[in-house]
């Protein structure tokens, strides 16, 4: 069983900057996937950004470009930089955890969320 901890949500201004971080403990040996979903209320969980134990990225297109997604391994923790923030990002944000970028989502480990919102 993965445990997962965000922290770093919080409120900021449209334009500006936000740093997530999510730590794992627990058994971490079939982990390879991490990432970041995101959740508006009355929405479905969407897909903001994955990393792969080997450093793979993958961004939902509306990030592109904003944000970026980094691992340390030894200190099972990845974090988000969320740069030029819009009110498009207000939701809540959940670390996600899976065995491969492929297992289902059904399967995967997830934080309680932090809620990040953006003021205009």
């Amino acid at each position: 069983q993965v445990q997962l901890v965000e922290s770093g949500g919080g409120l900021v201004q449209a334009g500006g900057s936000l740093t997530l971080s999510c730590t794992a403990s627990g058994n971490m040996v079939d982990i390879y996937v991490m990432g970041w979903y995101r959740q508006s209320p009355g929405s479905q969980r969407d897909l903001v950004a994955t990393i792969t134990g080997s450093g793979t990225t993958n961004y939902a297109d509306s990030v592109k470009g904003r944000f970026t997604i980094s691992r340390d391994n030894r200190k099972k923790t990845i974090n988000l930089q969320m740069n030029n923030v819009d009110s498009g990002d207000t939701a809540a944000y959940y670390c996600y955890a899976n065995r491969l970028p492929t297992s289902p989502i059904s399967a995967a480990s997830w934080g309680r969320g932090t809620q990040v919102t953006v003021s205009s």
